[in-house]
């Protein structure tokens, strides 16, 4: 028998032997794993992450400077309250920078584990919560609680409650526009006003599906809001298709023209 293969049974036999403790360490990884899950969608867990996501944003929004040629968004969204505030997925940190704290705001958030943390978070900025999804293929799904969000939001803007609501659908295609944001506007005969906001100093999340956007202290901030969308009560089904379109198209233009702001002050 060659030195090679009494090597080679060596570390075979090293292999097996650390076999056991390899499993015991990635089975102790897995378990801690699920416990930091599960307490952090416990309801103490929830609540706890929720108050320091606040408070570091809280403190982001402070040292954030407005842009030159950024909407005057106070006005403006003063001026058509309550309206339905539109804007992407990945940017929806941003939504309590902008949002008027004189006026009353409800906020549309989905049904899962994660949009729990968010609720704790927005409801901190003062900011109602109603959980629900509308999908670009029948925003009444009665599995994502659609048709019982829409009447809430109606409810709550014949309330006299602005409406800041997510456009393109969560997992789907990013920055295009469900049927559920045109679908409140006629049902509610309130406009949409297509709203962006970006900031100088940022981390961009690449592995997330929306590219979410966390904002970094001490940036500029720019805000742009487009001219307001209408659908009449009687939209069919090709016009809200139509309105559709014409939303994701004004949302995206607000979006490339707070990029250019800030491009301009840099």
């Amino acid at each position: 028998m060659s030195d090679d293969s009494i090597a080679g049974r060596r570390t075979g036999s090293a292999e097996l032997a650390a076999t056991p403790g390899r499993r015991k360490r990635s089975r102790r990884r897995r378990r801690l794993r699920r416990l930091v899950r599960d307490l952090f969608r416990s309801k103490a867990g929830t609540a706890g992450l929720g108050a320091a996501i606040y408070q570091v944003l809280r403190f982001i929004h402070l040292t954030q400077t407005p842009a030159d040629g950024s909407t005057d968004w106070s006005g403006r969204l003063a001026s058509e309250h309550p309206a339905i505030v539109g804007l992407w997925h990945g940017q929806h940190l941003l939504a309590p920078f902008f949002r008027p704290r004189e006026l009353a705001y409800v906020a549309l958030l989905s049904r899962n584990a994660d949009a729990e943390i968010n609720a704790a978070v927005v409801e901190r900025f003062g900011i109602r919560t109603v959980r629900g999804s509308g999908g670009r293929e029948g925003a009444a799904d009665p599995k994502k609680g659609g048709a019982r969000a829409l009447i809430a939001l109606r409810r709550m803007l014949g309330a006299g409650y602005g409406v800041c609501m997510i456009a393109d659908v969560p997992k789907g295609t990013p920055r295009d526009a469900g049927l559920g944001i045109v679908t409140l506007a006629k049902i509610s005969g309130r406009p949409i006003v297509p709203a962006a906001a970006a900031t100088s100093r940022r981390y961009v999340v690449k592995s997330s599906w929306d590219k979410t956007t966390v904002p970094l202290p001490f940036g500029r901030i720019a805000v742009v809001m487009g001219p307001s969308i209408t659908v009449p009560a009687d939209a069919d089904a090709a016009l809200l298709e139509e309105k559709r379109h014409e939303v994701t198209k004004a949302i995206e233009a607000a979006n490339e023209a707070a990029d250019r702001l800030l491009k301009r002050a840099s």
